[in-house]
């Protein structure tokens, strides 16, 4: 298994992908690849019975790679973890160093880093980290972008993806804040979001990498 499917696998799971199918064009933005590889890629990962494919759309993880989705999760965000309680690494700047550190940790290694942090159940970005041998299983939950106007929201997790969190910090959004939608652009322009102390603005395209609970 090289790093390359590894990442689709994780990034079909972190969108979902144990519940839902996935299309090809969150798979190509969440990677920012092209269309062509992540058809070329779709094809091998179901040949070798990691998802399964509905033509037009989407895929979903089978139990094999879901298993496999689920160890690599658990060792990247246990990383994220130690980076930033540990060596004080910002949220936005350990998704390369974690990405790094997971394809080389061993199941041994794991289990002792997660000692060692006082078995964390989320990582810096909202997303659970399972036990060992345990699945991934994120409570449901549904897009900032799903929800209309005077919504009251809570960003509960985001997407680990480092183009995504440098936006989060430059506009100031944070896991845990509390809001109302008090604005929709039409044709899929921002959305305002507003509470006692700030107003932040996101862009329609972060807003589907931003899971949030209803309030």
């Amino acid at each position: 298994m090289t790093p390359n499917r590894e990442d689709y696998l994780k990034l079909i799971l972190e969108l979902g992908g144990e519940q839902k199918q996935i299309s090809n064009k969150q798979i190509v933005a969440g990677l920012n690849v092209s269309a062509a590889s992540v058809s070329e890629m779709i094809t091998k990962l179901v040949k070798e019975d990691f998802i399964h494919h509905v033509p037009y759309q989407g895929v979903q993880l089978t139990e094999t790679g879901l298993t496999l989705a689920s160890s690599l999760i658990r060792k990247h965000r246990l990383w994220e973890v130690f980076l930033v309680e540990h060596l004080g690494y910002s949220w936005n700047d350990v998704h390369e160093e974690a990405e790094v550190l997971e394809h080389i940790t061993s199941s041994t290694l794991a289990s002792r880093l997660d000692q060692y942090l006082n078995s964390p159940k989320y990582c810096p970005h909202g997303g659970m980290i399972p036990k060992e041998n345990h699945l991934v299983r994120e409570k449901k939950r549904e897009l900032l972008a799903s929800y209309p106007v005077h919504s009251k929201i809570r960003i509960a997790r985001v997407l680990d993806e480092r183009e995504l969190l440098d936006y989060l910090v430059m506009i100031d959004l944070h896991l845990d804040e509390e809001y109302e939608i008090t604005n929709i652009s039409p044709y899929e322009g921002p959305i305002t979001l507003s509470n006692e102390t700030k107003k932040v603005v996101v862009s329609y395209k972060a807003a589907n990498s931003i899971f949030v609970d209803i309030l």
